[in-house]
């Protein structure tokens, strides 16, 4: 008996091929299982237009993929796979929409952790009339079972434990990990219903990783960093509908995808093919902040890049290129410059070092304090209002040197390029857990493109660490209700901003307009949920003016 106990997925869809994917294994058995699989036009398989043969075995952990090729742009299609009188479950997908398409609509997800609740979201986009799924990110993560453990507090009641119990290392462990998570119902029927476009984060290998290392990384334990990036790739090539881009480096993985002539994706990786290692990864008392400032004020940081300048000229020459009304970046990390007034985040690190109510107090003051002077007219504000708001003595600083904050000179050299390009620019982003609608600006401050992040499916965000309340002040709308977009909060570019709820976003994009939907998930810890829209937010073409809904 052929067993499919893992569903089926679809994946890198191009105009005239998509990939399929399987995992199949006789039970009891370790021999090669041969599977002959079938495209149709038709749920009853009467009409079969691409066929052919893939192999699951023992060295690919009994994963199986094919590139089912001779297909129609803008088609629709049913697909399984065969081994005699064994038939896998039926999956449905599409190519790319033919160049005559006017509307595309798709789903943007990230940061799924298993044990931190149920996957309402990837339910709620296979109810949501989404074409396809483009996954930013973090689809496992590789930590252990211990409760103390990143999202595992309520994993026991909710029957959520991971498998292996340790942090995952080896190929077995990685692959078995997969496995966990495609056991998940409303995850095979996602995968089983629509393509997915996919780029890892750092959680498919390791927490905060870059080239030679990770936060979660010790080679004296885990041994060397290269040998586990390599199992850590090799595995996420099994498991996941993606079509290989070289043989010989499997830690290649940036692609583009033509949806028609209304937008180009380019699906880049920000975290394992080039990235140096961040600057609050050295264990400084600030943070990095120091070593951050110094590099950018002398320019050292143009040798710090967050991805390979290889990769960076195929990203520009990519958009130069694309004759697509929108240029869409598929990205892992925060792009936009998400920069904090000093005075706050010093009272935060004071607070954090020492969490003390007075210490506690203070942040809420500080914050006040300068929301305040922001929202006061500048002929009215007082000496000290004056100096909160100036960012000569009140400095705007990053907080987070993980994401594109941590790499400013290749990103304002990427975003100096796009602007001379005269591109609309726009770019997806994960890794946060959080959802924010931000302007992309140049360290000058010249708006270049938007940038739509999505919150997480599972992972806990701000509201983990009893930040929750903290979105109204980061957008303004805690000084101008209702005033998305008005830069009236702690970080300027900011529009919009969620840090309470899980979720995803739901794209809708045409020649004139792009519409991304904030859609939340009401709980994670009951199969049971409803989903809402948070918030729309419409971009024109004609000028990158934004409105809200």
């Amino acid at each position: 008996m052929v067993q499919f106990n893992y569903g089926v997925a679809s994946g890198d869809p191009l105009a005239d091929r998509v990939i399929l994917w399987t995992h199949a294994k006789y039970a009891g058995l370790t021999d090669a299982v041969v599977l002959t699989y079938q495209v149709a036009t038709d749920a009853s398989f009467s009409t079969i237009v691409s066929t052919g043969t893939a192999t699951a075995t023992d060295s690919t952990g009994y994963t199986a993929k094919a590139d089912a090729t001779g297909l129609t742009a803008g088609r629709d299609y049913y697909y399984r796979f065969v081994c005699g009188s064994w038939i896998s479950p039926v999956g449905f997908t599409r190519t790319l929409p033919a160049t005559s398409v006017t509307s595309v609509k798709f789903a943007v997800l990230s940061c799924t952790l298993y044990s931190a609740g149920y996957f309402n979201a990837y339910d709620a986009v296979t109810k949501s009339g989404a074409l396809y799924a483009v996954h930013l990110g973090d689809y496992i993560y590789e930590y252990g079972s211990d409760p103390a453990k990143f999202g595992n507090s309520a994993a026991v009641a909710l029957g959520r434990v991971t498998i292996p119990s340790n942090d995952i290392v080896s190929l077995d462990d990685y692959r078995t990990r997969y496995a966990l998570y495609r056991t998940d119902p409303s995850l095979k029927a996602l995968h089983a219903s629509m393509p997915w476009i996919t780029v890892w984060d750092d959680h498919e290998f390791a927490n905060n990783a870059w080239v030679d290392g990770a936060e979660n990384h010790n080679s004296v334990t885990q041994g060397a960093w290269s040998a586990r990036k390599a199992t850590a790739a090799r595995a996420y090539h099994e498991w996941m509908p993606i079509r290989v881009q070289d043989p010989a480096n499997l830690l290649k993985i940036y692609r583009r995808f033509d949806f028609g002539t209304i937008f180009t994706l380019h699906m880049v990786d920000t975290r394992i093919e080039g990235r140096a290692k961040q600057y609050d990864a050295y264990g400084d008392s600030d943070g990095g902040i120091t070593r951050y400032a110094t590099a950018l004020t002398s320019l050292a940081d143009a040798n710090h890049p967050m991805m390979s300048s290889t990769q960076q000229a195929w990203l520009t020459s990519g958009m130069a290129a694309s004759k697509a009304t929108w240029q869409v970046m598929g990205n892992q990390d925060i792009m936009a410059r998400m920069w904090f007034p000093a005075s706050v985040l010093q009272a935060q690190a004071d607070a954090t070092a020492s969490p003390t109510p007075a210490n506690q107090q203070a942040v809420l003051t500080s914050i006040s304090a300068f929301l305040t002077a922001k929202a006061t007219p500048a002929a009215s504000r007082t000496p000290t209002q004056v100096a909160l708001v100036s960012t000569t003595t009140n400095p705007r600083l990053p907080y987070n040197l993980d994401s594109w904050d941590g790499y400013p000179i290749q990103r304002e050299t990427i975003l100096q390029t796009i602007k001379a390009q005269g591109n609309k620019f726009v770019t997806l982003s994960g890794d946060s857990h959080n959802a924010w609608f931000t302007n992309v600006t140049t360290l000058a401050g010249v708006k270049v493109g938007v940038e739509f992040a999505g919150t997480s499916v599972t992972s806990p965000g701000f509201e983990s660490a009893s930040l929750g309340g903290l979105a109204s002040a980061l957008d303004g709308t805690a000084v101008v209700p209702g005033g998305f977009g008005m830069g009236m909060g702690l970080v300027d570019d900011l529009n919009y901003a969620d840090t309470i709820r899980r979720g995803y976003l739901l794209m809708t994009v045409t020649a004139a307009t792009l519409k991304g939907e904030y859609v939340f998930v009401d709980t994670i810890k009951s199969t049971t949920y409803a989903a809402t829209t948070g918030k729309t937010v419409i971009v024109s073409a004609a000028d990158m003016s934004v409105s809200y809904a």
